[in-house]
């Protein structure tokens, strides 16, 4: 048994149900509920007040995926455990961290864009990994907003919260709407949308980044609709090679405006 001795081990249906969270979005969906798996996405859970609903913890876990744990527990909620057979069907990874917890989704609206000073819109976003750096980043450069458009993998699959390393929980997250509509909302807000191409922008130097800022990508390998209501358009310079990755793209600009942020805070 793991040092936090939890009361019960997890029946079969709950294994069958965890397991299928984790790997079908239909499932999350109809449930409106998603699995924080290990101990820092857990960590950032209840960092940033995120109510967890249940906890499993394996038998084979270790000191900090017991202690955070622990953690819940002391929330109200019961632990359960995972033998070394659920473990291993549970976990949807090569080297499964054996402690999950399940949350409620935080569903956001067209209402979360009020007050956007910096967003990031991902219009079509396809790569589970891509998604979560681009929270990741959204999160480091101060951005309060991150939009995965209509098409984009969901918010909540499990390797995308992983990829984002908790940082899903520190910014808004509107998900399933079209850009068109998105980009329309931000425009309203006088938010001005910047649209990332490979080629024939200017430099995000050129821009004003201080004013409210909405980045917007386009698909891994398609770019940008060429139909999208965009403001300008914004091209990293670059020595050598064609693109860079969406992701690492996202983050240099997020990282400009947040540059140019602090460059006028520390001038005023």
């Amino acid at each position: 048994m793991p040092s936090t001795q939890p009361e019960q081990f997890a029946t079969k249906a709950q294994i069958k149900r965890l397991r299928a969270l984790l790997r079908e979005r239909r499932a999350r969906d109809d449930e409106g509920v998603f699995v924080c798996e290990g101990p820092r996405v857990i960590a950032a859970a209840l960092d940033h007040g995120v109510e967890l609903l249940e906890c499993y913890v394996g038998v084979n876990a270790t000191a900090e995926m017991n202690a955070v744990a622990k953690r819940v527990e002391a929330t109200g909620v019961r632990l359960r455990g995972l033998d070394t057979y659920a473990e291993d069907r549970v976990g949807d990874t090569v080297t499964p961290q054996p402690v999950f917890a399940i949350a409620a989704m935080q569903r956001a609206g067209i209402e979360a864009l009020d007050g956007a000073d910096l967003a990031l819109v991902a219009t079509r976003l396809g790569d589970p990994g891509n998604a979560g750096t681009l929270m990741r980043s959204a999160a480091a450069a101060g951005a309060q907003i991150i939009v995965l458009g209509k098409g984009s993998v969901d918010a909540y699959n499990p390797k995308v919260v992983r990829a984002s390393a908790g940082a899903c929980f520190a910014v808004r997250i509107v998900e399933g709407r079209p850009a068109m509509e998105i980009l329309a909302a931000l425009g309203a807000r006088d938010v001005t949308r910047l649209g990332a191409t490979a080629g024939a922008g200017s430099a995000p130097e050129q821009f004003d980044l201080t004013a409210p800022t909405a980045f917007v990508l386009g698909h891994e390998t398609q770019g940008l609709d060429a139909d999208l209501p965009l403001d300008g358009a914004v091209t990293l310079p670059m020595q050598a090679g064609e693109s860079l990755n969406v992701a690492m793209a996202g983050t240099a600009l997020l990282f400009e405006a947040a540059r140019q942020r602090r460059a006028v805070a520390s001038a005023s």
